[in-house]
């Protein structure tokens, strides 16, 4: 802040201090509003990846999740589906794009099979870009 010490001319001085408070201020409710919407962006499937040492890829901006539950269930982003319904699902979580990745997610625990089952529905549904998601660790390369 500046002080005009001498009050004996009416000239006016430019004062060349910046006020940071509004600054400060809209930094603060970015900081919030990020922190808030931040969690609400990922998926909430809990399921337990196995790990991987693959090198990580770049993630699209709106990808579309399958995932195995441990008890065998499937989700499709965090809505769950039966596997009857897996292709219309899809179509409508895809928009019909035929050509977009589909991530498979897993549990640990599901067996091989029914891994595979999922794989042979996406499949006959015509999704054949398929990608399968894991745990990365920390020696990937």
């Amino acid at each position: 802040m500046a002080i005009r010490l001498d009050h004996g001319t009416d000239e006016l001085i430019e004062v060349h201090d910046i006020n940071v408070t509004p600054f400060i201020d809209v930094m603060l409710v970015l900081l919030i509003i990020f922190m808030v919407a931040a969690p609400l962006a990922t998926v909430d499937v809990p399921v337990d990846l196995p790990a991987s040492t693959a090198q990580p890829q770049q993630r699209p901006p709106k990808p579309v999740y399958v995932t195995i539950k441990a008890d065998g269930s499937l989700d499709i982003g965090d809505s769950p589906v039966t596997r009857s319904a897996l292709p219309s699902a899809l179509a409508s979580a895809t928009g019909g794009d035929k050509d977009q990745r589909v991530f498979l997610r897993g549990d640990k625990a599901v067996a091989y099979g029914q891994v595979m089952e999922v794989m042979n529905a996406l499949r006959d549904a015509g999704y054949l870009k398929v990608a399968l998601v894991g745990m990365e660790t920390r020696d990937a390369r």
